[in-house]
């Protein structure tokens, strides 16, 4: 019990010393200057940016070639075994959390970067992108699950919804309130760490579903003024909706939201 312990402390203060290394970065990127600038640098998909990312991404895609990283997995996966921790299912909803955080947040007055329409739209591509990056490599890559149960186990979709979520939060909420928006983080480690627990991941699948998610939500935010800029027209009339949806595949069941924009 006490090794396995040790390890998934040693995975959690991994996530957490990566994501200490981004908020440093993200705090010496204010820039002291006009409003204005503020918002355009800060939505600059700067090369620091992406340190924290791709680190973990690369810390997940080494396992594969590798073998200490490799009997690592192995090790940790039999070990939670042997000790039999505790099951949950909470992990399925956890992931959503950091995001329902940031709308109730604001429903409660206390507001976040951009409006109800910019954030949704925002989101909704951070999606978008995991989901790119997370489904084809999860077909094309083909690793069996602990538990045998299907070969979708890398990268983790649910670290990558669950960082996904959790860098929204941060973003919305670290110039105007610093510490709610890392309030987001606990959660997403949770999920994380939950997955190897349940035997649904690898260790290496939860680090690079996590660096998919916060990629995928910083990538988000710098394609939004462009995409915005693409669609903004006097002439052209707009329409969005918001709907929840709920899809069952490849033995998971996954809801959320939809957010559809007609022009």
């Amino acid at each position: 019990m006490r090794y396995s312990i040790k390890k998934i402390t040693l995975l959690i203060i991994l996530m957490k010393f990566s994501l200490s290394i981004y908020a440093q970065d993200s705090l010496s990127l204010q820039p002291i200057a006009h409003k204005d600038s503020l918002i355009t640098r800060d939505d600059n998909l700067d090369y620091k940016k992406l340190i924290v990312p791709v680190s973990l991404i690369s810390g997940g895609v080494i396992g594969f070639v590798i073998p200490e990283i490799k009997k690592y997995d192995v090790s940790l996966r039999n070990e939670v075994g042997d000790h039999r921790l505790n099951n949950s299912k909470l992990d399925n909803y956890t992931q959503f959390i950091p995001a329902a955080l940031v709308y109730g947040l604001n429903i409660a007055g206390v507001q976040g970067k951009h409006n109800f329409k910019d954030r949704t739209i925002i989101l909704a591509t951070s999606q978008a992108v995991s989901s790119a990056i997370v489904i084809p490599g999860k077909l094309l890559i083909g690793r069996e699950r602990p538990d045998q149960s299907n070969n979708m186990s890398f990268p983790s979709g649910h670290a990558a919804i669950a960082f996904s979520t959790a860098q929204f939060m941060f973003r919305e909420y670290k110039d105007s309130n610093y510490w709610i928006g890392l309030a987001g983080y606990p959660f997403a480690i949770f999920t994380s760490v939950y997955r190897i627990i349940n035997n649904k991941h690898w260790a290496t699948d939860v680090l690079a579903g996590a660096g998919i998610g916060i990629l995928s939500t910083e990538l988000a935010y710098w394609l939004y003024p462009k995409l915005k800029t693409l669609f903004k027209s006097k002439s052209v009339k707009t329409l969005s909706m918001i709907s929840p949806y709920f899809q069952q595949s490849y033995q998971q069941k996954n809801f959320g939201v939809n957010y559809q924009l007609f022009f």
